[in-house]
């Protein structure tokens, strides 16, 4: 894969609004489908999210569950359970959610490299708003990932998670920017991984405007718009 994480010099913009948790996942996955039968071209949908703990495969198998989802409810963020990602992950209306998905003849051999590369775009997006981000996992993170993008400071916190899903002509690269009012994420984490018995450390959960204060989620969009569009200009 070239260092170009998309094969088309044209990207379409959606700013979409969230129409609910579960159904905000069924439209990534009607757009991705959309893409491997060529009826939609390379895109990239941006919407603030309704508050959701999204949990992985594994948790919805572990005996804690059933008591974790109550405990997210009781938070006010609905539980549901993702095809793709690894752990659980929360994330409300003070959060970005940018889905790049692209129609592609064989997507599962880049699937690794557009995890650097997207990642380390989406850490160039946070840089350009007086973020200092940089990629990687760090210890104790939630969800952890080896292309997790995190904010250097006082404290390390995780300021983006990553997830993507691959079909046969088509592939769909998701990523949560956890932007503002980061104290419902962490405490609704906290409650969801004891519930499940996983052990992290609950301030490695933070958000952009925890490092830059003031910072808004219009503004991050902004930035990742841009950055996108340097990268399409340069094709």
């Amino acid at each position: 894969m070239s260092a170009q994480p998309w094969s088309c010099s044209q990207l379409a913009i959606v700013h979409d609004p969230s129409r609910g948790a579960a159904a905000d996942l069924a439209r990534g996955i009607e757009l991705l489908r959309a893409a491997a039968s060529g009826q939609l071209p390379p895109t990239l949908r941006l919407y603030r999210p309704y508050p959701t703990v999204a949990f992985g495969q594994r948790d919805a198998r572990l005996p804690g569950f059933d008591e974790a989802a109550e405990a997210a409810r009781g938070a006010g963020f609905e539980p549901l359970i993702r095809k793709a990602g690894g752990r659980a992950a929360a994330y409300h209306q003070g959060c970005l959610i940018v889905d790049h998905i692209e129609q592609h003849d064989d997507a599962i051999a880049g699937s690794h490299a557009r995890f650097g590369l997207l990642g380390e775009l989406l850490a160039e997006a946070l840089r350009r708003v007086g973020v200092d981000a940089s990629v990687g996992e760090i210890p104790g993170e939630y969800c952890p990932g080896e292309f997790s993008v995190h904010g250097n400071g006082p404290v390390r916190v995780k300021l983006v998670g990553t997830a993507q899903r691959v079909i046969s002509g088509a592939w769909l690269f998701s990523s949560v920017i956890v932007v503002e009012d980061s104290a419902p994420i962490r405490a609704v984490l906290e409650k969801t991984y004891a519930a499940l018995a996983l052990e992290w450390n609950p301030a490695t959960a933070g958000a952009a405007d925890d490092l830059v204060p003031g910072l808004t989620v219009d503004t991050v969009a902004d930035a990742v718009v841009a950055v996108y569009e340097d990268v399409v200009r340069r094709s």
